[in-house]
């Protein structure tokens, strides 16, 4: 076997990448504003999330493998309804991923600063970290998939140990002291003599939902980079639902600890890893606050694992110039490698690190990914591709059932989505005042303009490749 088929990620790497990809900021940060919103139902709305997320990721998985190419949803959607839609999700992926990978890193920085007592607010402590923080993922990158595995796999054990240690802590504690009677008292806790939880409505459910399932999206980006991973038509199918199933147990135990032992404290928290306020112990928060830094660091260095093979697949394509397929004798991708890395360093320094604007635009991609590879699962099962495909085991339940359930779930969430608060300025209150056109006119630029211009772009450099091939010809 040759190093390079030896540096390809196995089966438990992709499991450990999959994790990574998926488990980051959110169950560290995010349960607080989950179970206000439900009450003493968040540990249903994060079971309902996770298993939302299962079928979606069984659709994936099923795509998998009919394309083992890197890529994920720019593959699929190529091989299943031809170029220009493959085209399409390609660029909207890519954008997504690199533009999340900034808003990560940024995440990253900003908690940092904040556990240490700094102002995340200040525009040039922000920037300096970012920049010393995108400089060492990129040397971790430079040395090659071998140290880019190694480092994934150490983030993954890392944070999954944090998470478990918040399990077994909180399960000795509520022994101890007793207090599981608060999870049913979640609902009647009040601040300044309001109830802190509201009445639970129909779309206050559904938002709480959607608010849980971001902490599982991550899935769809696993396959990315599947040209470096062995055997990722049996792998890949196995590894993604595994991961979601590992994380749903993980996420409903710390989200139940933390509901038993001071919902109180997880809810009205001013601290950035809000997970730990549940804790007086200063030594395991110290613990917890190091967990979560990992964690966001692991996320990181897999979004910069993924974001530049979806280019590079598109390069392999044929649909960008070749000279974006080079990679060095790590077997590194080194030329979509740094222009990734410079989208995802402008783009959020361009919008001033506002996470709000950028983390809509990259979950608005996510859900349409979410729509069109279903959609191509079915097309493969039914043989009616733009692309031949691998000529993989159908099965009716995994490759048109769940599919159309996937579909069908999304549309439902999209419908329920509360789009007024998203596109909204709204006040103190939280009463939408005015039309937030930052993110209005990071939709447009996302979803019309970059395609546009990356299509010129790429129509050019196809003239420009056969011209020089017909030149070669009439040389010849």
């Amino acid at each position: 076997m040759n190093e390079k088929e030896t540096s390809k990620l196995g089966f438990w790497s992709i499991v450990l990448l999959a994790i990574n990809s998926i488990i980051g900021s959110g169950i560290f940060l995010t349960p607080g504003s989950v179970v206000q919103q439900a009450g003493s139902k968040a540990l249903i709305v994060y079971f309902i999330a996770a298993i939302f997320a299962s079928i979606l990721a069984i659709s994936f998985a099923a795509a998998a493998k009919y394309v083992t190419k890197s890529g994920a949803a720019y593959a699929y959607s190529k091989a299943a309804f031809g170029n220009n839609v493959g085209f399409y999700m390609g660029i909207l992926r890519y954008f997504s991923a690199s533009v999340a990978w900034g808003v990560m890193a940024v995440g990253v920085i900003k908690s940092t600063i904040s556990i240490f007592g700094g102002n995340p607010n200040e525009t040039m402590s922000v920037t300096i970290g970012f920049l010393i923080l995108m400089a060492v993922i990129t040397i971790i990158n430079l040395f090659g998939q071998k140290v880019v595995k190694y480092v994934m796999n150490l983030a993954t054990i890392g944070k999954l140990a944090a998470l478990v240690l918040i399990i077994i802590a909180g399960v000795v504690l509520l022994i101890v002291s007793g207090a599981s009677s608060n999870l049913s008292q979640v609902d009647q806790i009040t601040q300044n003599g309001q109830k802190i939880v509201p009445t639970l409505t129909t779309t206050g459910f559904v938002m709480a939902i959607v608010s849980a399932f971001y902490a599982f999206t991550g899935f769809e980006s696993v396959a990315s980079g599947s040209d470096d991973m062995k055997n990722p038509a049996k792998n890949l199918p196995r590894a993604i639902p595994l991961a979601i199933i590992v994380i749903a147990i993980i996420y409903i135990g710390v989200v139940a600890v933390a509901m038993m032992l001071d919902p109180k404290a997880l809810m009205t928290t001013k601290q950035v890893v809000a997970i730990a306020a549940i804790f007086k112990n200063e030594i395991l928060r110290d613990v917890i606050l190091v967990g979560a830094l990992v964690s966001m660091f692991g996320i990181n260095v897999a979004s910069s694992f993924n974001a530049p093979r979806i280019l590079e697949a598109m390069a392999r394509e044929n649909q960008f110039s070749k000279a974006l397929t080079k990679r060095t004798k790590n077997n590194f991708p080194i030329r979509t490698f740094f222009i990734s890395v410079l989208l995802a360093i402008l783009i959020p320094m361009a919008f001033e690190y506002n996470m709000v604007n950028l983390i809509t635009l990259s979950a608005m991609v996510r859900f349409l990914g979410f729509i069109v590879v279903p959609l191509a699962v079915i097309q493969f099962y039914r043989g009616k591709t733009a692309e031949p495909v691998l000529n993989a085991p159908k099965n009716v339940w995994t490759d048109v059932f769940i599919p159309i359930l996937s579909i069908i779930l999304v549309l439902f969430l999209l419908v329920e989505y509360n789009w007024k608060a998203q596109f909204g300025v709204a006040n103190a209150q939280g009463q939408v005042i005015g039309i937030n056109w930052y993110a209005v006119a990071m939709m447009i630029f996302g979803f019309i303009l970059l395609p546009l211009i990356m299509f010129i772009i790429s129509r050019k450099d196809r003239k420009d490749s056969n011209y020089r091939k017909r030149l070669l010809s009439l040389l010849a």
